[in-house]
Protein backbone atom coordinates (compact mmCIF):
# COMPACT_ATOMS: atom_id res chain seq x y z
CA UNK A 1 0.00 0.00 0.00
CA UNK A 2 1.18 3.52 -0.80
CA UNK A 3 1.18 6.43 1.66
CA UNK A 4 -2.02 7.71 -0.01
CA UNK A 5 -3.75 4.36 0.39
CA UNK A 6 -2.70 4.17 4.03
CA UNK A 7 -3.96 7.71 4.63
CA UNK A 8 -7.36 6.81 3.19
CA UNK A 9 -7.42 3.62 5.28
CA UNK A 10 -6.66 5.57 8.47
CA UNK A 11 -9.44 8.07 7.63
CA UNK A 12 -11.82 5.12 7.17
CA UNK A 13 -10.83 3.72 10.58
CA UNK A 14 -11.47 7.13 12.16
CA UNK A 15 -14.93 7.32 10.57
CA UNK A 16 -15.77 3.81 11.80
CA UNK A 17 -14.52 4.72 15.29
CA UNK A 18 -16.65 7.88 15.40
CA UNK A 19 -19.80 6.13 14.19
CA UNK A 20 -19.33 3.32 16.70
CA UNK A 21 -18.45 5.30 19.84
CA UNK A 22 -19.71 8.90 19.81
CA UNK A 23 -22.73 8.14 22.03
CA UNK A 24 -20.48 6.25 24.47
CA UNK A 25 -18.23 9.32 24.67
CA UNK A 26 -21.31 11.37 25.69
CA UNK A 27 -22.36 8.77 28.28
CA UNK A 28 -18.84 9.01 29.74
CA UNK A 29 -19.26 12.78 30.20
CA UNK A 30 -17.34 13.85 27.10
CA UNK A 31 -18.47 15.60 23.91
CA UNK A 32 -19.60 13.52 20.94
CA UNK A 33 -17.36 15.42 18.50
CA UNK A 34 -14.28 14.34 20.48
CA UNK A 35 -14.70 10.87 18.99
CA UNK A 36 -14.08 12.32 15.51
CA UNK A 37 -10.68 13.99 15.97
CA UNK A 38 -7.78 11.66 15.00
CA UNK A 39 -5.24 10.92 17.77
CA UNK A 40 -7.10 13.27 20.15
CA UNK A 41 -10.01 10.81 20.20
CA UNK A 42 -7.61 8.03 21.25
CA UNK A 43 -6.21 10.16 24.10
CA UNK A 44 -9.76 10.86 25.32
CA UNK A 45 -10.66 7.18 24.99
CA UNK A 46 -7.72 6.30 27.25
CA UNK A 47 -9.21 8.65 29.87
CA UNK A 48 -12.62 7.04 29.45
CA UNK A 49 -11.27 3.51 29.99
CA UNK A 50 -9.03 4.79 32.79
CA UNK A 51 -5.77 3.86 31.09
CA UNK A 52 -2.58 5.95 30.67
CA UNK A 53 -2.40 8.36 27.71
CA UNK A 54 0.77 6.71 26.34
CA UNK A 55 -1.26 3.67 25.37
CA UNK A 56 -2.23 5.87 22.40
CA UNK A 57 1.33 5.60 21.10
CA UNK A 58 1.09 1.79 21.09
CA UNK A 59 -1.88 1.98 18.73
CA UNK A 60 0.34 3.43 16.01
CA UNK A 61 3.19 0.92 16.26
CA UNK A 62 2.85 -1.85 13.65
CA UNK A 63 2.49 -5.40 15.04
CA UNK A 64 2.09 -4.02 18.59
CA UNK A 65 -1.19 -2.40 17.53
CA UNK A 66 -2.51 -5.82 16.49
CA UNK A 67 -2.38 -6.75 20.17
CA UNK A 68 -3.48 -3.37 21.48
CA UNK A 69 -6.68 -3.02 19.43
CA UNK A 70 -8.39 -6.09 20.97
CA UNK A 71 -7.23 -4.93 24.42
CA UNK A 72 -8.83 -1.49 23.84
CA UNK A 73 -12.07 -3.06 22.59
CA UNK A 74 -12.34 -5.22 25.71
CA UNK A 75 -11.43 -2.32 28.03
CA UNK A 76 -14.10 -0.18 26.34
CA UNK A 77 -17.00 -2.59 26.87
CA UNK A 78 -15.89 -3.24 30.46
CA UNK A 79 -15.95 0.50 31.11
CA UNK A 80 -19.65 0.29 30.32
CA UNK A 81 -20.37 -2.68 32.57
CA UNK A 82 -19.99 -5.56 30.12
CA UNK A 83 -17.74 -8.15 31.80
CA UNK A 84 -19.19 -11.47 30.62
CA UNK A 85 -16.93 -13.95 28.86
CA UNK A 86 -19.22 -14.26 25.83
CA UNK A 87 -19.23 -10.49 25.28
CA UNK A 88 -15.45 -10.36 25.60
CA UNK A 89 -15.14 -13.07 22.96
CA UNK A 90 -17.77 -11.42 20.76
CA UNK A 91 -16.11 -7.99 20.68
CA UNK A 92 -12.81 -9.59 19.65
CA UNK A 93 -14.31 -11.89 17.00
CA UNK A 94 -16.28 -9.01 15.45
CA UNK A 95 -13.19 -6.82 15.21
CA UNK A 96 -14.68 -4.36 17.71
CA UNK A 97 -17.95 -3.95 15.81
CA UNK A 98 -19.91 -5.27 18.82
CA UNK A 99 -19.29 -1.80 20.28
CA UNK A 100 -21.79 -0.46 17.66
CA UNK A 101 -24.49 -2.47 19.44
CA UNK A 102 -23.59 -0.87 22.77
CA UNK A 103 -23.47 2.58 21.16
CA UNK A 104 -26.89 2.47 19.47
CA UNK A 105 -29.00 -0.32 20.98
CA UNK A 106 -27.96 -1.49 24.45
CA UNK A 107 -28.79 0.44 27.61
CA UNK A 108 -25.33 0.85 29.16
CA UNK A 109 -24.02 3.01 31.99
CA UNK A 110 -20.51 4.35 32.23
CA UNK A 111 -18.54 3.07 35.25
CA UNK A 112 -16.29 5.98 36.16
CA UNK A 113 -14.25 4.41 38.94
CA UNK A 114 -14.15 0.81 37.75
CA UNK A 115 -11.50 -1.49 39.17
CA UNK A 116 -8.63 -2.26 36.75
CA UNK A 117 -7.75 -5.46 38.56
CA UNK A 118 -8.77 -8.59 36.59
CA UNK A 119 -11.66 -10.42 38.23
CA UNK A 120 -10.13 -13.89 37.78
CA UNK A 121 -6.70 -15.48 38.00
CA UNK A 122 -6.95 -16.40 34.32
CA UNK A 123 -7.71 -12.79 33.43
CA UNK A 124 -4.71 -11.56 35.37
CA UNK A 125 -2.48 -14.16 33.71
CA UNK A 126 -3.69 -13.21 30.21
CA UNK A 127 -3.17 -9.52 30.96
CA UNK A 128 0.40 -10.15 32.15
CA UNK A 129 1.24 -12.28 29.10
CA UNK A 130 -0.19 -9.69 26.68
CA UNK A 131 1.89 -6.84 28.04
CA UNK A 132 4.98 -9.01 28.30
CA UNK A 133 4.54 -9.79 24.59
CA UNK A 134 4.04 -6.08 23.80
CA UNK A 135 7.21 -5.11 25.69
CA UNK A 136 9.23 -7.91 24.06
CA UNK A 137 7.91 -6.99 20.59
CA UNK A 138 8.94 -3.35 21.07
CA UNK A 139 12.46 -4.38 22.11
CA UNK A 140 12.73 -6.97 19.32
CA UNK A 141 11.48 -4.58 16.62
CA UNK A 142 13.14 -1.30 17.56
CA UNK A 143 16.07 -2.00 19.89
CA UNK A 144 17.72 -5.44 20.04
CA UNK A 145 17.11 -8.67 18.15
CA UNK A 146 18.75 -12.03 18.93
CA UNK A 147 20.51 -13.74 16.03
CA UNK A 148 22.42 -17.00 15.60
CA UNK A 149 25.33 -17.55 13.20
CA UNK A 150 24.18 -20.55 11.11
CA UNK A 151 27.00 -20.85 8.54
CA UNK A 152 30.76 -20.38 8.35
CA UNK A 153 30.76 -17.52 5.83
CA UNK A 154 32.31 -15.15 8.41
CA UNK A 155 34.66 -17.70 9.96
CA UNK A 156 36.91 -16.88 11.89
CA UNK A 157 35.54 -13.42 12.62
CA UNK A 158 32.21 -14.87 13.73
CA UNK A 159 31.82 -18.59 14.39
CA UNK A 160 29.04 -21.06 13.73
CA UNK A 161 27.16 -21.28 17.02
CA UNK A 162 27.70 -17.65 18.08
CA UNK A 163 24.54 -16.17 19.60
CA UNK A 164 24.41 -12.44 18.96
CA UNK A 165 22.47 -9.39 19.97
CA UNK A 166 21.82 -7.27 16.88
CA UNK A 167 21.30 -3.55 17.44
CA UNK A 168 18.43 -1.99 15.50
CA UNK A 169 19.16 1.55 16.70
CA UNK A 170 22.76 1.95 15.45
CA UNK A 171 21.66 2.37 11.82
CA UNK A 172 18.13 3.40 12.76
CA UNK A 173 15.33 0.91 13.38
CA UNK A 174 13.30 -0.01 10.32
CA UNK A 175 9.60 0.09 11.06
CA UNK A 176 7.82 -3.15 10.11
CA UNK A 177 6.87 -3.38 6.45
CA UNK A 178 4.44 -6.25 7.04
CA UNK A 179 1.34 -4.89 8.78
CA UNK A 180 -0.11 -8.21 10.00
CA UNK A 181 2.31 -10.74 11.46
CA UNK A 182 2.78 -13.03 14.44
CA UNK A 183 4.92 -11.13 17.00
CA UNK A 184 8.60 -11.96 17.66
CA UNK A 185 9.00 -14.63 14.99
CA UNK A 186 10.38 -14.26 11.49
CA UNK A 187 8.67 -15.88 8.51
CA UNK A 188 7.39 -19.10 10.14
CA UNK A 189 5.45 -19.85 13.33
CA UNK A 190 7.44 -22.46 15.31
CA UNK A 191 5.92 -25.91 15.85
CA UNK A 192 2.93 -25.09 13.63
CA UNK A 193 5.42 -24.56 10.77
CA UNK A 194 3.10 -22.18 8.90
CA UNK A 195 3.66 -18.73 7.46
CA UNK A 196 3.72 -16.11 10.21
CA UNK A 197 2.38 -13.15 8.22
CA UNK A 198 -0.12 -11.89 5.72
CA UNK A 199 1.43 -10.65 2.48
CA UNK A 200 -0.89 -7.65 2.35
CA UNK A 201 -1.24 -4.90 3.36
CA UNK A 202 2.35 -3.64 3.24
CA UNK A 203 3.49 -0.49 5.06
CA UNK A 204 5.70 1.96 3.10
CA UNK A 205 9.39 1.80 3.99
CA UNK A 206 10.50 4.08 6.83
CA UNK A 207 13.60 4.04 9.01
CA UNK A 208 13.99 5.90 12.30
CA UNK A 209 17.10 8.10 12.65
CA UNK A 210 20.20 6.17 13.73
CA UNK A 211 23.35 7.51 15.30
CA UNK A 212 25.74 6.15 12.69
CA UNK A 213 25.86 5.15 9.02
CA UNK A 214 27.06 1.78 7.80
CA UNK A 215 30.81 2.11 7.56
CA UNK A 216 33.14 0.11 5.36
CA UNK A 217 34.06 -3.21 7.07
CA UNK A 218 31.03 -3.15 9.40
CA UNK A 219 29.44 -6.56 9.96
CA UNK A 220 25.77 -6.16 9.04
CA UNK A 221 22.61 -8.26 9.34
CA UNK A 222 20.30 -7.81 6.34
CA UNK A 223 17.44 -9.47 4.51
CA UNK A 224 18.71 -11.62 1.65
CA UNK A 225 17.61 -9.61 -1.41
CA UNK A 226 17.11 -12.60 -3.72
CA UNK A 227 15.17 -14.79 -1.30
CA UNK A 228 12.39 -15.17 -3.88
CA UNK A 229 14.71 -15.94 -6.79
CA UNK A 230 15.65 -19.09 -8.67
CA UNK A 231 19.35 -19.48 -9.45
CA UNK A 232 19.96 -15.91 -8.24
CA UNK A 233 18.60 -14.35 -11.43
CA UNK A 234 15.08 -15.50 -12.21
CA UNK A 235 12.17 -14.47 -9.99
CA UNK A 236 9.82 -17.24 -8.91
CA UNK A 237 6.50 -15.64 -9.86
CA UNK A 238 4.59 -18.15 -7.74
CA UNK A 239 6.37 -17.21 -4.53
CA UNK A 240 6.57 -13.88 -2.74
CA UNK A 241 8.10 -12.62 0.49
CA UNK A 242 7.87 -9.10 1.91
CA UNK A 243 11.28 -7.47 2.45
CA UNK A 244 11.23 -7.81 6.25
CA UNK A 245 10.29 -11.51 6.01
CA UNK A 246 13.14 -12.50 3.70
CA UNK A 247 15.86 -14.69 5.22
CA UNK A 248 18.28 -12.89 7.55
CA UNK A 249 21.91 -12.92 6.37
CA UNK A 250 25.05 -11.60 8.05
CA UNK A 251 28.11 -10.44 6.08
CA UNK A 252 30.75 -7.72 6.08
CA UNK A 253 30.02 -4.48 4.20
CA UNK A 254 33.28 -4.35 2.26
CA UNK A 255 32.04 -1.50 0.03
CA UNK A 256 29.61 1.33 0.75
CA UNK A 257 27.62 3.67 -1.54
CA UNK A 258 29.80 5.48 -4.06
CA UNK A 259 32.69 3.01 -3.83
CA UNK A 260 34.28 1.18 -6.74
CA UNK A 261 35.12 -2.43 -5.87
CA UNK A 262 37.51 -4.81 -7.59
CA UNK A 263 38.80 -8.23 -6.51
CA UNK A 264 42.27 -9.08 -7.81
CA UNK A 265 43.58 -12.60 -7.15
CA UNK A 266 41.22 -12.90 -4.20
CA UNK A 267 42.20 -9.58 -2.58
CA UNK A 268 39.59 -6.82 -2.35
CA UNK A 269 40.43 -3.34 -3.65
CA UNK A 270 38.25 -0.29 -2.94
CA UNK A 271 38.69 2.81 -5.07
CA UNK A 272 41.92 1.27 -6.48
CA UNK A 273 43.40 0.73 -3.00
CA UNK A 274 43.72 -2.60 -1.12
CA UNK A 275 40.97 -2.97 1.49
CA UNK A 276 42.34 -2.70 5.02
CA UNK A 277 40.37 -5.12 7.18
CA UNK A 278 39.93 -4.49 10.92
CA UNK A 279 42.28 -6.19 13.36
CA UNK A 280 39.73 -8.82 14.39
CA UNK A 281 38.93 -9.88 10.82
CA UNK A 282 40.57 -13.19 9.93
CA UNK A 283 39.78 -13.98 6.29
CA UNK A 284 40.04 -17.55 5.08
CA UNK A 285 40.89 -18.87 1.61
CA UNK A 286 40.83 -22.31 0.03
CA UNK A 287 44.09 -24.22 -0.38
CA UNK A 288 44.78 -27.31 -2.48
CA UNK A 289 47.54 -29.81 -1.98
CA UNK A 290 48.64 -33.41 -1.81
CA UNK A 291 49.32 -35.62 1.18
CA UNK A 292 52.04 -38.17 1.74
CA UNK A 293 49.57 -41.01 1.46
CA UNK A 294 46.84 -40.67 4.08
CA UNK A 295 43.91 -38.49 5.08
CA UNK A 296 44.00 -36.00 7.96
CA UNK A 297 42.38 -36.58 11.31
CA UNK A 298 39.61 -33.96 11.56
CA UNK A 299 39.77 -33.72 15.36
CA UNK A 300 43.51 -33.13 15.22
CA UNK A 301 43.06 -30.40 12.58
CA UNK A 302 40.53 -28.71 14.84
CA UNK A 303 42.57 -28.95 18.03
CA UNK A 304 46.01 -28.20 16.56
CA UNK A 305 45.25 -25.72 13.77
CA UNK A 306 41.76 -24.42 14.66
CA UNK A 307 40.41 -25.66 11.33
CA UNK A 308 36.62 -25.71 11.58
CA UNK A 309 35.45 -25.96 7.95
CA UNK A 310 35.10 -29.51 6.60
CA UNK A 311 37.88 -30.43 4.18
CA UNK A 312 37.73 -32.51 1.00
CA UNK A 313 40.05 -35.46 0.36
CA UNK A 314 40.45 -37.68 -2.71
CA UNK A 315 42.10 -40.99 -1.75
CA UNK A 316 42.64 -41.90 -5.42
CA UNK A 317 45.32 -39.27 -5.92
CA UNK A 318 45.89 -38.10 -2.30
CA UNK A 319 44.74 -34.55 -3.07
CA UNK A 320 42.88 -32.35 -0.61
CA UNK A 321 41.14 -28.97 -0.43
CA UNK A 322 40.94 -27.05 2.84
CA UNK A 323 40.00 -23.55 4.07
CA UNK A 324 42.65 -21.75 6.15
CA UNK A 325 43.48 -18.37 7.61
CA UNK A 326 46.98 -17.06 6.92
CA UNK A 327 47.99 -17.97 10.48
CA UNK A 328 46.64 -21.51 10.11
CA UNK A 329 48.36 -21.90 6.73
CA UNK A 330 51.74 -20.87 8.20
CA UNK A 331 51.45 -23.78 10.65
CA UNK A 332 49.59 -26.32 8.53
CA UNK A 333 52.08 -26.26 5.62
CA UNK A 334 54.59 -27.89 8.00
CA UNK A 335 52.22 -30.76 8.86
CA UNK A 336 54.20 -34.01 8.45
CA UNK A 337 51.52 -35.40 6.11
CA UNK A 338 51.52 -32.40 3.74
CA UNK A 339 53.56 -33.02 0.57
CA UNK A 340 52.54 -29.79 -1.19
CA UNK A 341 50.00 -26.98 -0.69
CA UNK A 342 49.09 -23.72 -2.43
CA UNK A 343 46.28 -21.18 -2.28
CA UNK A 344 43.44 -21.52 -4.78
CA UNK A 345 43.07 -18.52 -7.10
CA UNK A 346 40.51 -18.58 -9.91
CA UNK A 347 42.17 -16.56 -12.65
CA UNK A 348 40.50 -17.44 -15.94
CA UNK A 349 36.93 -17.76 -17.17
CA UNK A 350 33.45 -16.87 -16.02
CA UNK A 351 32.16 -18.63 -12.89
CA UNK A 352 28.63 -19.99 -13.01
CA UNK A 353 26.04 -17.87 -11.16
CA UNK A 354 28.46 -14.96 -10.71
CA UNK A 355 26.93 -11.46 -10.71
CA UNK A 356 25.80 -9.97 -13.07
CA UNK A 357 23.92 -12.36 -15.33
CA UNK A 358 25.82 -11.56 -18.50
CA UNK A 359 27.88 -13.97 -20.54
CA UNK A 360 29.87 -11.00 -21.84
CA UNK A 361 31.46 -10.53 -18.39
CA UNK A 362 34.11 -13.14 -17.56
CA UNK A 363 34.37 -12.62 -13.80
CA UNK A 364 34.80 -15.14 -11.01
CA UNK A 365 35.00 -15.03 -7.22
CA UNK A 366 38.75 -14.24 -7.15
CA UNK A 367 38.91 -11.82 -10.07
CA UNK A 368 35.88 -9.60 -10.15
CA UNK A 369 35.07 -6.04 -11.19
CA UNK A 370 35.58 -3.17 -11.14
CA UNK A 371 31.97 -2.53 -10.14
CA UNK A 372 30.29 0.67 -8.92
CA UNK A 373 28.24 0.60 -5.71
CA UNK A 374 25.14 2.80 -6.28
CA UNK A 375 24.60 5.85 -4.08
CA UNK A 376 21.32 7.64 -3.43
CA UNK A 377 20.99 10.70 -5.65
CA UNK A 378 23.74 9.64 -8.06
CA UNK A 379 22.87 9.44 -11.76
CA UNK A 380 24.37 6.78 -14.04
CA UNK A 381 24.11 6.04 -17.74
CA UNK A 382 21.94 3.09 -18.74
CA UNK A 383 23.35 1.25 -21.74
CA UNK A 384 23.22 -2.29 -23.02
CA UNK A 385 26.57 -2.84 -21.30
CA UNK A 386 25.51 -1.42 -17.91
CA UNK A 387 21.92 -2.76 -17.87
CA UNK A 388 22.77 -6.23 -16.43
CA UNK A 389 24.19 -4.49 -13.33
CA UNK A 390 21.10 -2.39 -12.66
CA UNK A 391 18.10 -4.19 -14.12
CA UNK A 392 17.04 -5.79 -10.83
CA UNK A 393 17.54 -2.46 -9.03
CA UNK A 394 15.22 -0.75 -11.52
CA UNK A 395 12.52 -3.41 -11.67
CA UNK A 396 12.54 -4.72 -8.09
CA UNK A 397 14.49 -2.78 -5.46
CA UNK A 398 13.30 0.62 -6.74
CA UNK A 399 10.28 -0.78 -8.52
CA UNK A 400 7.88 -3.41 -7.20
CA UNK A 401 9.29 -3.37 -3.65
CA UNK A 402 8.59 0.37 -3.51
CA UNK A 403 5.11 -0.05 -4.97
CA UNK A 404 6.19 1.10 -8.44
CA UNK A 405 5.53 -1.04 -11.50
CA UNK A 406 8.81 -0.71 -13.43
CA UNK A 407 9.33 -2.82 -16.53
CA UNK A 408 12.57 -2.82 -18.52
CA UNK A 409 12.43 -3.78 -22.20
CA UNK A 410 14.49 -3.24 -25.32
CA UNK A 411 13.62 -2.04 -28.79
CA UNK A 412 16.65 -2.98 -30.82
CA UNK A 413 19.55 -1.26 -29.09
CA UNK A 414 17.26 1.19 -27.28
CA UNK A 415 16.44 0.53 -23.60
CA UNK A 416 12.88 1.31 -22.47
CA UNK A 417 11.52 1.94 -18.97
CA UNK A 418 7.77 1.31 -18.94
CA UNK A 419 7.79 1.82 -22.70
CA UNK A 420 9.68 5.13 -22.66
CA UNK A 421 13.30 5.52 -23.81
CA UNK A 422 15.79 5.69 -20.92
CA UNK A 423 19.38 6.86 -21.12
CA UNK A 424 20.12 7.50 -17.44
CA UNK A 425 18.78 6.78 -13.98
CA UNK A 426 19.05 8.46 -10.55
CA UNK A 427 19.10 6.07 -7.57
CA UNK A 428 16.44 6.47 -4.89
CA UNK A 429 18.35 4.66 -2.12
CA UNK A 430 21.84 3.57 -1.10
CA UNK A 431 23.30 0.13 -1.83
CA UNK A 432 26.03 -1.97 -0.21
CA UNK A 433 28.38 -4.78 -1.20
CA UNK A 434 28.35 -7.59 1.38
CA UNK A 435 30.94 -10.38 1.52
CA UNK A 436 31.93 -13.14 3.89
CA UNK A 437 35.42 -13.40 5.39
CA UNK A 438 35.49 -17.07 4.42
CA UNK A 439 36.17 -16.06 0.83
CA UNK A 440 35.72 -19.46 -0.86
CA UNK A 441 32.81 -20.59 1.28
CA UNK A 442 30.42 -17.66 1.25
CA UNK A 443 27.25 -16.96 -0.72
CA UNK A 444 27.52 -13.19 -0.92
CA UNK A 445 27.27 -10.14 -3.20
CA UNK A 446 29.59 -11.74 -5.74
CA UNK A 447 26.62 -13.97 -6.53
CA UNK A 448 23.45 -12.04 -5.62
CA UNK A 449 24.68 -8.50 -6.21
CA UNK A 450 23.78 -5.30 -4.38
CA UNK A 451 22.07 -5.09 -0.99
CA UNK A 452 19.53 -2.21 -0.87
CA UNK A 453 19.44 0.08 2.16
CA UNK A 454 15.83 -0.89 2.89
CA UNK A 455 16.99 -4.51 3.41
CA UNK A 456 19.35 -3.59 6.27
CA UNK A 457 18.25 -5.07 9.62
CA UNK A 458 20.94 -3.97 12.07
CA UNK A 459 24.45 -4.21 13.49
CA UNK A 460 25.69 -7.20 15.54
CA UNK A 461 27.18 -5.76 18.70
CA UNK A 462 27.46 -8.48 21.34
CA UNK A 463 28.07 -12.23 21.62
CA UNK A 464 26.20 -13.46 24.68
CA UNK A 465 26.71 -17.17 24.07
CA UNK A 466 28.84 -19.35 21.80
CA UNK A 467 28.25 -23.07 21.26
CA UNK A 468 30.88 -25.33 19.73
CA UNK A 469 29.25 -28.46 18.32
CA UNK A 470 32.70 -30.08 18.04
CA UNK A 471 33.30 -29.99 21.79
CA UNK A 472 33.52 -33.34 23.52
CA UNK A 473 31.50 -32.59 26.65
CA UNK A 474 28.76 -30.13 27.60
CA UNK A 475 31.12 -27.64 29.23
CA UNK A 476 33.68 -28.10 26.44
CA UNK A 477 31.03 -27.15 23.90
CA UNK A 478 30.65 -23.70 25.46
CA UNK A 479 33.25 -21.26 24.14
CA UNK A 480 33.69 -19.48 27.45
CA UNK A 481 36.24 -17.03 26.05
CA UNK A 482 33.66 -15.73 23.50
CA UNK A 483 30.76 -15.27 25.92
CA UNK A 484 29.87 -11.64 26.65
CA UNK A 485 32.33 -10.26 24.10
CA UNK A 486 31.81 -7.41 21.65
CA UNK A 487 31.65 -8.07 17.90
CA UNK A 488 33.62 -5.00 16.82
CA UNK A 489 36.61 -3.27 18.34
CA UNK A 490 40.37 -3.64 18.28
CA UNK A 491 42.61 -6.28 19.76
CA UNK A 492 41.64 -9.66 21.16
CA UNK A 493 37.98 -9.81 22.28
CA UNK A 494 37.64 -9.51 26.05
CA UNK A 495 34.94 -11.51 27.82
CA UNK A 496 32.83 -9.48 30.24
CA UNK A 497 31.26 -12.64 31.71
CA UNK A 498 33.22 -12.41 35.03
CA UNK A 499 32.05 -8.81 35.50
CA UNK A 500 28.47 -9.81 34.73
CA UNK A 501 28.60 -12.63 37.28
CA UNK A 502 30.03 -10.27 39.90
CA UNK A 503 27.14 -7.83 39.34
CA UNK A 504 24.62 -10.69 39.60
CA UNK A 505 26.13 -11.87 42.89
CA UNK A 506 26.07 -8.30 44.26
CA UNK A 507 22.41 -7.87 43.31
CA UNK A 508 21.43 -11.22 44.86
CA UNK A 509 23.33 -10.32 48.03
CA UNK A 510 21.73 -6.87 48.16
CA UNK A 511 18.23 -8.35 47.78
CA UNK A 512 18.91 -10.94 50.47
CA UNK A 513 20.24 -8.29 52.85
CA UNK A 514 17.27 -6.00 52.19
CA UNK A 515 14.71 -8.77 52.80
CA UNK A 516 16.48 -9.82 55.99
CA UNK A 517 16.47 -6.24 57.29
CA UNK A 518 12.79 -5.69 56.37
CA UNK A 519 11.76 -8.88 58.15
Amino acid sequence: MTFTQWFLFIILVQVVHFLGTWKLYIKAGRKGWEAAIPIYNAVILMKIINRPWWWTLLLFIPIVNLIMFPVIWVETIRSFGRHSTWETVLVVLTGGLYIFYLNYVADVTYIQERSLKPRTGAGEWISSVLFAVIAATLVHTYLIQPFTIPTSSLEKSLLVGDFLFVSKFHYGARTPLTAVAFPMVHDTIPVANVKSYLEKPQIPYFRLPGFQDIERNDIVVFNWPVDTMKNMYYTDKYYYKPIDKKTNYVKRAVAVPGDSLQIIDGKIHINSQPLELPERARPQFSYEGTTKGQAFDYNYLYERYDITDPYGYNPNNNTFRINLTEEAFAKFKNHPNVASIQRVIDTVGREADIFPASQDISWNRDNFGPIYIPKKGETISITQKSLPFYKRILEVYEGSEMGIENKISQNGTQILLNGSPMESYTFKQDYYWMMGDNRHNSLDSRYFGYVPENHVVGKPVFIWMSWDANGKGFFDKIRWERMFTTVSGGGTPISYLPYFLIVVVILIGFNYFKKSRDS
